[in-house]
């Protein structure tokens, strides 16, 4: 048995529904894209006919969920006021865009405390969520605070840690939670093999609760176990291994989470192609 939805990141150049037709090159069923360019604050605000064509688009194709990664730019927990301002009206403009297209999640760092510490950091950007949903509509997307790697200051590097930013949130039953595992190994797990992969998943039911994990990115890693570096490698070409994957992939729990590649696309352009490649052999091998 294999991931119900497995599939990658795709571009929205040329359009935003043009995501389909490149899910389709790809025989993927999820897609994740960016609704806006995800290295500005601000993006043209979404039309009418781009919005019809984008859901004319999602519905004319075969059912799969549909997220979207938030700009990098973000930080909820930032302690410079004018850029908490910032992040939080981005944060707020993205999920009213994915409001808009019916996209079903959008995916988010948590952001860097920048010495102010964990604990505060975390009620940061708890109040950020907060902040945000306050402006809009009770119902939709759900946002999917992402695990990260653990770099410099940066927030979100155990389970833990995104629990208590749900936990201390007052609009929780929006929030849920992104895995990936380039990250996750980055930061200190091991995910390498499937026992590993078991004590993860586990480690994820009592902190998270494996129903509120949204998606999964399926990214091998450049750096070491712990190396805290946010590097993404090939399936199979980085350090973690194969048996973790096709653990994941075979994970009855997760058979409809979203499991999505934000591998590198290589010279060809065909990256992405040939991992899905290598996942749909794992399983089927």
């Amino acid at each position: 048995m294999t991931a119900s939805a497995l599939g990658a990141h795709v571009s929205t150049a040329g359009g935003l529904a043009k995501a389909f037709d490149r899910g389709r090159d790809l025989a993927a069923t999820a897609l994740q894209i960016f609704v806006k360019n995800a290295s500005q604050w601000r993006g043209k605000p979404l039309g009418d006919e781009e919005t019809s064509v984008f859901r004319a688009a999602r519905a004319a194709g075969e059912e799969q969920p549909v997220v979207a990664h938030a700009a990098y730019l973000i930080n909820l927990a930032a302690p410079d006021p004018a850029i908490l301002a910032r992040s939080r009206e981005a944060l707020a403009d993205e999920l009213g865009r994915c409001a808009a297209l019916g996209v079903d999640a959008l995916v988010v760092h948590p952001g860097a405390h920048l010495g102010q510490g964990i604990e505060a950091g975390l009620d940061a950007v708890a109040a950020s969520l907060d902040a945000v949903f306050a402006t809009l509509p009770e119902q939709g997307p759900a946002l999917l605070l992402e695990l990260t790697a653990g770099q410099g200051t940066v927030l979100g590097h155990t389970l833990e840690q995104l629990a208590a930013i749900r936990e201390r949130t007052e609009r929780r039953g929006r929030v849920a939670y992104c895995l990936d595992t380039c990250h996750a190994f980055a930061a200190g797990y091991e995910v390498g093999s499937a026992a590993a992969v078991e004590d993860f998943l586990a480690a994820a039911e009592r902190a998270l609760g494996l129903a509120l994990v949204g998606c999964i990115h399926l990214n091998d890693s450049v750096g070491e176990r712990g190396s805290h570096k946010d590097r993404h490698a090939n399936i199979g070409e980085g350090r973690i291994g194969v048996e973790g994957f096709r653990r994941l992939l075979t994970e009855s729990r997760l058979v409809r989470t979203p499991m999505i590649l934000e591998t590198p696309m290589g010279d060809d352009e065909q990256g992405h192609a040939r991992d899905l490649a290598r996942l749909r052999a794992l399983v089927a091998g």
